[in-house]
């Protein structure tokens, strides 16, 4: 029997979303969405998730060569165990893996979602005709994915690549992880939510857009509403992401060092502020970089997947990982 494509599954605290692939594009043949309702527990989430796996296979399950999954949080991608994942109660150590390939009868691989943005940029969005990609998404909180050589860095337990708990600060704000000073902690769209209400507190920005679009309300400010402001040309929101923008860029240029991309791709919420975020970074990465070599030819570029970035790539996973390596793919 002839494999008729690849399902990714792209698995949220917010929502399950499923796509089938032919493996010649990154357009969906078939794709839905429904809500994760993560607080039923882990066998109420598993049965949404093989039910949306059916729903975009159809009556072609049999011929689908195998599915990826993009999971939040630490996993090992090895052993198909997911290690913890955020705001799901109960998703620790699970085998997910094999209960995954027991219930749909397919192939199953998984990857941590970050990683996966990264390998899908890379095969169909901002990344193509690059074998050397950093990927950072700036959201709630901060990842990362690496392609090294044409190959997805995952490491020796698949836990690489995790930019946003870089130290940024010693001894500085806490993290979601547990840990102090994190680029999470001091750059993400929650931290800066966070410094812009303490600085608003404080009597800080009197006169900013923030309050409006808050409803005067400190705690109706959201990482979305400064960005709203600083696109409308508010000085003060437009400061906040620029301080976020300069401890990312100090960060990248140690990851440039490390690493030696050909290209930077942002994606995640706030990196669609675009240039408001994107050009402190650029700044810092030149101030903080060793050489001009790092980054004269390393362009640094928004996502060109969107929010499907994960998703597509989950579904690259798949391919690659059953060993096909489709038509139109580099």
């Amino acid at each position: 029997m002839i494999a008729q494509g690849y399902i990714g599954v792209d698995i949220g605290g917010t929502s399950i979303r499923a796509a089938r692939f032919s493996g010649d594009n990154h357009v969906p043949i078939s794709k839905t969405k429904v809500p994760t309702q993560a607080t039923k527990g882990v066998e109420s989430v598993l049965q949404r998730v093989e039910t949306a796996i059916r729903e975009v296979a159809g009556d072609q399950l049999l011929q689908i060569a195998g599915v990826g999954m993009a999971l939040p949080g630490p996993l090992d991608p090895h052993t198909g165990i997911l290690i913890e994942a955020p705001n799901m109660p109960g998703w620790e150590n699970l085998p997910l893996q094999s209960m995954m390939t027991g219930r749909v009868g397919r192939p199953v691989f998984i990857g941590n979602d970050a990683n996966l943005a990264a390998l899908g940029e890379w095969k169909f969005g901002a990344g193509r005709g690059h074998d050397d990609v950093l990927y950072l998404t700036v959201s709630t909180g901060i990842g990362g994915g690496v392609i090294s050589s044409g190959r997805m860095l995952v490491g020796a337990r698949g836990l690489a690549a995790e930019v946003g708990h870089i130290l940024a600060i010693p001894d500085g704000p806490l993290c979601g992880c547990g840990q102090r000073g994190h680029l999470e902690a001091v750059a993400s769209g929650t931290a800066i939510a966070r410094v812009a209400r303490a600085k608003l507190k404080a009597g800080d920005g009197s006169d900013s857009k923030i309050w409006e679009l808050a409803g005067g309300d400190l705690d109706n400010v959201t990482g979305a509403v400064v960005g709203a402001a600083a696109v409308a040309g508010d000085e003060f929101a437009t400061r906040l992401i620029a301080e976020a923008g300069t401890f990312i860029g100090r960060t990248l240029a140690s990851l440039l060092h490390a690493y030696n991309p050909s290209i930077v791709i942002f994606g995640g919420g706030v990196s669609l502020l675009g240039d408001i975020l994107l050009d402190p970074v650029r700044a810092a990465v030149r101030q903080y970089a060793m050489s001009e070599a790092y980054w004269r030819a390393c362009p640094i570029v928004l996502a060109a997947l969107g929010d499907d970035s994960g998703l597509v790539g989950a579904g690259v996973l798949a391919m690659e990982e059953t060993g096909r390596q489709p038509a139109g793919l580099g």
